[in-house]
């Protein structure tokens, strides 16, 4: 086993490498952060989550305006100024990144900006910003590089009418059509946004449903709403060509049930079929570093590669690809690098934010039906919930599944306005390991949304308040 060291390097300064900087540094370690842009944060900060829930709030402000008049409530038909919106989204993820280089200083952590590469297993090449070159040896090094948005090989490259996630995260304009490939979180979350503002949105999807593997009960409410907001949305079909046209992209749509191909032109096409670890240009061989077979770093239960100095976190190092889940195995990577307790959760919370909000955390529906798992299912409705209803959103529903023998938790499912906020609440009862009765006990603050859990809780002892669910008949004793 390898000795605590005295100084680590850490790659990228995202979500996994920044606070593994941070805790490493605040342990006593010398902390060298390196990155090849200008700012902490990484895509998340910059690209990813903070500006897409900046734009995604604009996005359900413009909603509930349109919406308000089926409550009694008029407004003026609202003004997107474009610039203005783009300088506010770009002024948070400044004011984080600059909060997060005066947490850099205070705490001495040396920040380099840089390109890097294995020069050997214990030492890496760093190109600076002007072209110079420097070595850097290491101690224990942690990489953290992330992902970047996946782009099929069939897609034009760099053409100024397809976007990936980060182009549309620019608001570079308002297109008067786009299109979205890909029926996932990221395709649904950015469309939502895109629709908001003006722009006639459609949708394409190569399986049968949105949001493929999550649970179908949560699609429901989803895509019933996301139907009245875009255009069209199109499942098991697949783009089978893309080509200039006189006014955006001309793109060949093919349904996989029907074999039927249609051409319409779109103005801007958004690809949004998922991301990819990134570890390009790291030279990992020179390391003696591997990847496997989808690009991830092989690593161990404890983020240790083959080479015994360096390990991996974060996108690059495996699913899930999620900030919080990276944040977390980073700092537990640190702890246990050093000799502390490190807890690493087995239940990952995981957020859609689309309208309404999908959330879950531990086991699925989906995936007991799958692994063939027992397990007791209870769903409240939010059309139940005096609080939705107050909201003028009675189209969520919350879901629980526990053990029928022990009456343990084993996931919990929501979707609904605000569900990722109420997530955390299963997630702290998944992790300690408690039962349903233990839930159901729990009060909860009326009027909440976090009632719906205690409901459904409730609904799996066959005590709700709410809902009336008469007691199965007892069979007759055989005679």
């Amino acid at each position: 086993m390898m000795t605590a060291p005295k100084s680590m390097t850490i790659l990228g300064a995202g979500p996994a490498g920044y606070p593994a900087a941070f805790l490493a540094a605040d342990l006593g370690l010398l902390v060298t952060l390196i990155d090849s842009a200008p700012a902490l944060g990484g895509t998340c900060l910059h690209r990813g989550c903070i500006p897409s829930k900046s734009l995604l709030h604009a996005a359900r402000l413009l909603s509930d305006a349109r919406e308000a008049a089926a409550i009694g409530l008029d407004f003026v038909p609202p003004t997107v100024r474009l610039d203005q919106l783009r300088e506010w989204k770009e002024s948070v993820t400044d004011r984080l990144a600059q909060g997060l280089a005066q947490l850099a200083k205070a705490r001495g952590v040396r920040v380099v900006e840089a390109r890097a590469a294995f020069a050997s297993p214990s030492q890496l090449r760093l190109v600076a910003p002007d072209g110079s070159v420097a070595p850097h040896d290491f101690d224990a090094l942690l990489l953290a590089t992330g992902s970047v948005p996946a782009m099929p090989a069939a897609f034009p490259a760099s053409h100024p009418h397809l976007w990936d996630s980060t182009a549309a995260l620019e608001l570079p304009e308002i297109p008067e059509t786009l299109l979205v490939v890909g029926g996932g979180y990221i395709g649904l979350e950015l469309g939502s946004v895109y629709a908001a503002l003006g722009a006639r949105v459609t949708v394409v999807e190569m399986t049968g449903g949105l949001l493929p593997g999550v649970d179908r009960d949560l699609i429901v409410p989803l895509a019933k709403r996301l139907r009245g907001i875009f255009k069209d949305i199109h499942l098991n079909t697949r783009v089978a060509g893309i080509a200039d046209a006189p006014a955006g992209l001309r793109v060949a749509l093919a349904n996989a049930k029907t074999g039927e191909t249609r051409g319409e032109t779109f103005a801007k096409v958004l690809v949004a079929v998922g991301r990819r670890p990134f570890a390009d240009g790291l030279e990992l061989d020179k390391a003696g570093v591997a990847l496997n077979d989808r690009g991830f770093i092989v690593v161990d239960e404890t983020g240790r590669t083959a080479n015994p100095r360096v390990f991996a976190a974060g996108d690059v190092a495996g699913n899930p690809m999620l900030a919080h889940k990276a944040t977390h195995e980073a700092r537990a990577l640190v702890a246990r690098l050093l000799g502390r307790a490190a807890h690493r959760s087995a239940h990952v919370p995981a957020v859609v934010f689309t309208d309404p909000e999908i959330a879950w955390v531990g086991l699925t529906e989906t995936q007991a039906k799958e692994q063939g798992l027992d397990v007791r299912v209870s769903k409240f409705p939010w059309a139940a919930s005096g609080r939705a209803l107050s909201l003028d959103r009675a189209d969520g529903v919350t879901k629980i599944l526990a053990d029928p023998g022990t009456g343990k938790l084993r996931g919990v499912a929501m979707a609904g306005p605000g569900a990722g906020d109420l997530i955390s609440e299963a997630s702290l009862a998944l992790e300690s390991g408690a039962t349903v009765a233990e839930l159901a006990r729990t009060i909860h603050p009326h009027p909440t949304l976090s009632e719906t859990l205690g409901e459904a809780a409730d609904l799996h002892e066959g005590l709700c308040a709410h809902l009336y669910r008469p007691a199965k008949p007892s069979r007759p004793s055989a005679s």
